[in-house]
């Protein structure tokens, strides 16, 4: 009987991703403003509910902290089933804050699902008028990757309104946003009590630099839109992906898709971020490790490769500005902004 670990360990060794004929550049990327102390933004919730008026609070809360000021959109806090409203009216929400001359940012409060669900209610003519920044990570990369196809301007993945914002979250947001620098964005080392710090590692796939348009986010979201219109072109990107409750082996599947849909043969780079307990519970999908993962289907693409960078579903990320060009270092573990998010 043929060993079906060997095999698929093979096979993800092996896979060549299709190669794309080479595509016409993207046009110029547009900038939002950046964002000012004393600037209103919008609050949406195009995915998941918060039902919890406390909650809410806390969110508009962490706004003012900022130093701006919360609009909540008209359907904020309803729910319908475990949406936050009909599919219409998360989709109106985000219409209206794209139309609204006051408000300058939109900031999704939460994750979860539903936002693929909207997209065809979306009126990118409308958005792509009206550039304003778009924050949030998780389910939200549907509306990231659909207004890097639609829109044209730079939005933010980062942490939504409802997270945590962190000493880290907070600098690194306020650098992008704000005050439109390049940083480069490098894992903190920990102070551990250990002869070995484990805290903030990145373990390098294939070493070197490289230089692209920075397109990713949840890998799941990416993966479900596939085969949609509502995906750019990733010819010369870097991207970037993260996970969480996701064992091993539908790391593997997904990453197939995106070699076999010819996803993984287009990109300069590649950068896994973090994997939140991505760890199979049944033990018959327990023979390979994520890194294990990871080595068969990215090393075996030539490209620079690394796995650790600081996004996802973790208490502090990087705000990973969508469409921009950067450079990654995967011997380093860095990803250097090469432009401006905001104007």
């Amino acid at each position: 009987m043929l060993d079906r670990r060997a095999l698929i360990a093979a096979f993800g060794a092996s896979l060549v991703a299709a190669k794309a004929p080479p595509a016409a550049p993207p046009p110029a990327l547009v900038r939002p403003p950046r964002l000012r102390p004393g600037d209103t933004v919008g609050l949406v919730e195009p995915a998941g509910f918060t039902d919890d008026a406390f909650d809410l609070d806390l969110v508009k809360e962490t706004i003012v902290a900022m130093g701006l000021k919360p609009k909540a959109a008209p359907h904020l806090a309803q729910r319908y089933g475990y949406l936050a409203g009909e599919d219409r009216a998360r989709a109106a929400d985000l219409n209206a804050m794209y139309a609204d001359p006051e408000v300058r940012a939109v900031f999704a409060v939460r994750g979860g699902w539903g936002c693929a669900r909207i997209l065809p209610y979306l009126d990118f003519d409308l958005i792509r008028a009206h550039p304003k920044l778009l924050v949030g990570f998780s389910d939200i990369t549907a509306l990231h990757l659909a207004f890097a196809a639609r829109a044209g301007f730079t939005t933010i993945h980062g942490p939504n309104a409802a997270s945590s914002w962190g000493r880290l979250s907070w600098d690194a947001f306020r650098a992008v946003a704000f005050d439109a620098q390049t940083p480069t964005f490098r894992n903190p080392q920990g102070m551990e009590d250990r002869l070995v710090q484990r805290a903030g590692r990145i373990r390098t796939f294939r070493p070197g630099k490289a230089t692209g348009r920075l397109l990713g986010g949840n890998l799941t979201v990416l993966c479900a839109l596939m085969g949609t219109p509502w995906l750019p072109d990733f010819t010369g990107a870097i991207l970037f992906i993260e996970e969480t409750n996701e064992a091993e082996y539908r790391i593997d599947r997904m990453l197939t898709q995106l070699a076999l849909a010819g996803v993984l043969g287009k990109l300069a780079g590649v950068v896994f971020g973090q994997c939140t307990s991505c760890t199979a519970r049944d033990a018959s999908f327990g023979g390979f490790t994520l890194s294990e993962v990871l080595q068969q289907h990215l090393a075996p693409l030539g490209i620079p490769t690394f796995q650790g960078a600081l996004f996802g579903h973790v208490a502090n990320q990087f705000s990973l500005p969508e469409g921009v060009r950067a450079e990654i270092d995967a011997d380093e573990g860095t990803i250097r902004l090469l432009e401006p998010a905001v104007a």
